[in-house]
């Protein structure tokens, strides 16, 4: 908290000095008021800001009971070079597995794409009529990264949401800046209490178990392209404070080709309260491996929220896959990269959990460790080899609502 208002003032000292400055050449010596107001303002600071903890909301685990999903539909043949249909296939299949268990709100541009998504769902076999469709100019599918954190009032049970910065991971990508918009849109019709940190954050960089304890990467929320202006404890106080929690585990980088800046969601999960899914490469010459052997160790010697071991399980890890495609925008002539294909991507559902898999004999052994840890819920398999082109899969295109 007290990193927040650090931050706060140095935002306040800046803006009202400057008008102290300017008033002081009008008035020679004299003491502005402009001071005094200020010195006045900085004392009610401290002691005016509610926050989310304050008010007693938290963000809920995963696999905590929703009301809803968010998606966005799939169109940007930059995102997904040569394959946006199959994409919009692999939409149908993740909204069909879904939809017996909770909501689907799904956000369309216009309404051509409203109708074109109606017929393939249809195609597909799901009941369009029980989906909430919202019309609005977004600019692709990662919902995860700009759309609203949701949060519950734990004497209440009230819904609320976060409104963070969305910058396109670091200023990459300019052209998405313009989905930082989407949770006020998505209020509009909510109407429930909107907290703004004012920070800049996504999503698929932090994850939490519900009872206090925060996973996320120094790679990416200590990342000079998202606050450069804040340091590793202000930065913590803003997630103690607006997503409710107490202990955060900051592990290191993540996985090869995620331009993201090493989102957690590529390579540790929580399951349950106390155990991790941890996306491990036994390939020592393998890329991946330096980092996540590193994440992997963390891990294992982290203690949670109450002061005890956590139970860290080995997820394994795709092929290392590469993309080839001829006029990338952004880049000169061909390209080639890696893709950041993990299991560790899923999403946990009211009655399914769905995993990304890829066509390859690990698929199988990802899918057995995941269903071990829910026995209650169906472990389904969703083929995400042309999702991943888009530089993410099941997890960076959704986002749960909990119930309230």
């Amino acid at each position: 908290m007290e990193g927040i208002v650090r931050h706060l003032e140095r935002q306040e000292i800046w803006q009202c000095l400057a008008v102290a400055k300017r008033t002081r050449k009008g008035m020679g010596s004299k003491t502005s008021h402009v001071e005094v107001i200020f010195s006045a303002h900085l004392a009610m600071l401290k002691q005016s800001l509610n926050t989310p903890k304050k008010l007693g909301y938290f963000m809920p685990a995963e696999w905590e009971r929703h009301d809803a999903i968010w998606l966005s539909w799939p169109h940007d043949p930059i995102t997904f070079p040569d394959r946006v249909e199959k994409v919009e296939k692999t939409y149908a299949e993740i909204i069909k597995a879904l939809q017996p268990g909770e909501k689907v709100n799904l956000f369309v541009q216009d309404l051509a794409m409203k109708t074109r998504a109606q017929g393939i769902l249809k195609e597909s076999g799901v009941n369009h009529d029980e989906i909430v469709f919202h019309v609005y100019e977004y600019a692709d599918v990662w919902f995860r990264d700009y759309g609203p954190i949701f949060l519950v009032n734990k004497k209440s049970g009230g819904l609320a949401m976060s409104h963070w910065i969305f910058n396109g991971w670091g200023g990459k990508y300019e052209t998405l800046m313009k989905d930082t918009r989407i949770p006020e849109f998505v209020n509009r019709g909510m109407n429930i209490p909107c907290f703004t940190p004012g920070i800049v954050m996504e999503g698929g960089s932090i994850d939490v178990n519900g009872k206090g304890m925060l996973l996320t990467t120094e790679q990416c929320l200590l990342n000079k392209n998202r606050n450069p202006h804040l340091n590793k404890s202000e930065i913590e106080d803003y997630l103690r404070e607006y997503l409710g929690v107490s202990h955060i585990i900051w592990l290191k980088n993540g996985i090869e080709g995620d331009d993201t800046d090493g989102h957690i969601d590529d390579i540790a999960r929580f399951v349950n309260p106390t155990t991790v899914l941890c996306a491990y490469e036994e390939n020592r010459n393998d890329v991946n491996h330096p980092a996540l052997h590193e994440n992997y160790e963390i891990l294992c010697h982290a203690k949670d929220q109450s002061g005890n071991r956590l139970n860290v399980v080995k997820l394994p890890m795709p092929p290392h896959q590469r993309f080839w495609c001829r006029g990338m925008p952004g880049a000169l002539g061909d390209a080639e990269g890696a893709l950041p294909a993990s299991y560790a991507n899923f999403y946990i559902g009211n009655t399914v959990v769905l995993v990304p898999v890829f066509g390859h004999r690990n698929d199988d052994k990802a899918l057995d460790i995941i269903q071990r840890q829910f026995p209650d819920r169906k472990v389904a398999g969703i083929n995400c080899a042309d999702l991943v082109y888009g530089l993410g899969t099941l997890h960076c295109i959704s986002q749960q609502q909990p119930k309230a």
